[in-house]
């Protein structure tokens, strides 16, 4: 009997727990929700900088809704188009395993949605806690077409760290004190670099150092005290920013959608795309602070908008009258130099996963890209279509190939359907020519061939790119967002990448998980990711200008083994072109 009962016991127990473990995994789904949400694109006439513009906005509103929801949560949004632009819209840092329909990218995923249109995305949030944000990937309508996509915790499920009282939403952005299409059309015709942002705007609202603006202010109102969330979004559409607090420090947690080990900074880099939780505790003696956000610039004789945006921390027991001799306005932090690279890398670089993660060590496609932008010489040149250095058009590339979206289908309806002639499959994984990228590089060198070129990667395979930034025109710091994926940093550096020594310095313990990061400027950043999300995923700069100009390509990930490995059908209200 003795025999038998020792034989029993482990059998009970391996049933209770995969009973525990199949009712919690069923609990979890019966505590998800679905969000059901209309977002009907519109103009609507803003008050900004002392005059009012009609911009594209969702809903009517300045920054668009925001979203609250839960890991495990799926969304249905009804998109209405009403406004006078082609649209789509993208969750950005959503991972869309298997569903590519519902990414966004205009041409690249989808067809765009016509006036007069619609389209429904449906998607689930899979194991993405955290900031993300969503918005319009049609040329320049990103400008004020956007918003925060907020995933909190499953029931039940803490925080890593001690829950705040309190959670703020920052959305810094660009303001353009005209029509941000009329200024894309501009550069588009000229060729030369576009117009500068006229004003940097938190949740919308320059503030206080800009004309006609005190009024609106963004306020975050803190007890002495207590400890704050705040979930900080670069939705600028062509700047890194410097972003501070007076007088506190904050503690990083998490970025783009991933935890990260605590570090305590008085200054955050933010490079458009990316974001930003910290947690702000109200430890100063009770008063009025800014919160401050200007830009940091990388790209040398570029024209940039060198104003500074504002928010106030209003602790609720600081007087609001002021004392004899004191001034009332808040105290502004200071801010880094506009050109401080060595502020900016230190901030980065002490981002880091909070425990031992699993980074691919076996790679199978080990790939180098070269990005910075370019000059297409004229025939005529200095014309009115040759504004550019020396008479020339600015154009952008990685490896050389300055990427063309397609305009009479998109790439992934083209590649479901068997449509050809829409793309190739030849993208280059290493550069044409070899060159000392980041030194005096050959004028030859400058003028990129335009293509619409993807890269196949096999479903399962693991993947390492380097990110290499050259002298061509300006070194400079080039946000790198990949769509689909979440991928680990697991090095970076200045000046040309040396595979026989810096691979040696990879972190393979605890890299930060990020969907965008920046190429140092004048120097290289390396990632790491399994390609195991099928289907067709645009990586690209995520200053639009430079998007535009063609510093994208498209990964095409092919089907794995079975269902489960591929993409999903697309839906009946997919537009077409």
């Amino acid at each position: 009997m003795e025999a038998y009962n020792l034989t029993v016991k482990p059998w009970c127990s391996c049933l209770l727990l995969g009973l525990f473990a199949a009712i919690t995994f069923l609990s979890s789904f019966a505590n998800a929700e679905t969000h059901y949400r209309e977002f009907v694109i519109q103009a609507k006439p803003v008050k900004r900088l002392c005059r009012i513009h009609n911009i594209i906005t969702v809903n009517g509103q300045f920054p668009g809704p925001a979203l609250e929801v839960r890991n495990g949560d799926s969304l249905v949004i009804k998109v209405v188009n009403i406004a006078q632009y082609n649209i789509t819209l993208h969750w950005h840092g959503i991972r869309q395993l298997r569903n590519p329909w519902a990414d966004g990218p205009s041409y690249v995923t989808q067809c765009p949605i016509r006036p007069g249109g619609t389209y429904t995305y449906r998607f689930t949030i899979i194991n993405q806690e955290g900031t993300l944000w969503w918005h319009a990937h049609s040329e320049w309508l990103r400008a004020t077409v956007y918003g925060a996509l907020n995933i909190h915790p499953k029931l039940g499920s803490p925080y890593p760290f001690s829950t705040p009282k309190q959670e703020y939403t920052l959305l810094l952005g660009e303001w353009f004190d005209r029509n941000p299409m009329d200024v894309l059309k501009q550069a588009l015709f000229t060729g030369a670099a576009p117009n500068v942002s006229d004003a940097y705007t938190i949740n919308g609202q320059p503030g206080d150092l800009y004309r006609c603006s005190g009024k609106e202010t963004v306020r975050i109102p803190i007890e002495s005290g207590e400890t704050v969330l705040l979930r900080i979004v670069n939705a600028a559409l062509n700047q890194e920013l410097f972003f501070a607090i007076a007088n506190h420090q904050m503690t990083v947690v998490g970025v783009d959608a991933a935890y990260t080990k605590p570090f305590t900074t008085r200054v955050i880099m933010i490079g458009p795309g990316q974001t930003t939780n910290v947690l702000l505790t109200a430890d100063q003696p009770p008063a009025h602070y800014y919160i401050a956000a200007r830009a940091y610039n990388t790209a040398m004789n570029a024209a940039f908008d060198n104003t500074t945006t504002t928010a106030i921390l209003e602790y609720k027991s600081a007087s609001c009258g002021t004392k004899k001799g004191q001034s009332s306005r808040p105290i502004l932090p200071q801010l880094p130099a506009y050109n401080d690279t060595a502020t900016a890398t230190a901030f980065t670089a002490g981002i880091k996963s909070p425990s031992l993660v699993k980074v691919p060590t076996a790679i199978d496609e080990n790939l180098f890209f070269t990005v910075g932008l370019g000059l297409n010489n004229c025939t005529r040149p200095n014309s009115p279509r040759c504004q550019g250095p020396n008479g020339t058009r600015f154009t952008a590339s990685i490896n050389n190939v300055s990427f063309v979206f397609p305009t009479t289908n998109s790439l992934m309806q083209a590649y479901y359907q068997g449509v050809p002639g829409i793309f190739t499959t030849d993208f280059p994984p290493v550069p044409p020519i070899q060159f000392n990228y980041t030194g005096n590089v050959n004028r030859g060198l400058w003028q990129p061939v335009p293509g619409t070129k993807l890269y196949k990667l096999k479903y399962g395979s693991k993947v390492q790119v380097v990110f290499q930034d050259t002298s061509i025109v300006t070194t400079e710091d080039h946000p790198i967002h990949l769509h689909g994926y979440q991928f680990f940093v697991v090095g970076s550096g200045f000046g040309n990448f040396n595979p026989s020594t810096d691979t040696a310095k990879f972190n393979f313990i605890d890299p930060p998980q990020r969907n965008t990061i920046g190429s140092n400027p004048g120097g290289w950043v390396a990632i790491r990711f399994v390609a195991d999300n099928p289907g067709i995923w645009l990586l690209h700069c995520h200053l639009d200008s430079h998007l535009r100009w063609g510093l994208a390509m498209s990964f095409l990930v092919e089907n794995g083994v079975g269902q489960s490995q591929s993409v999903i059908p697309p839906p009946a209200d997919l537009p077409q072109c």
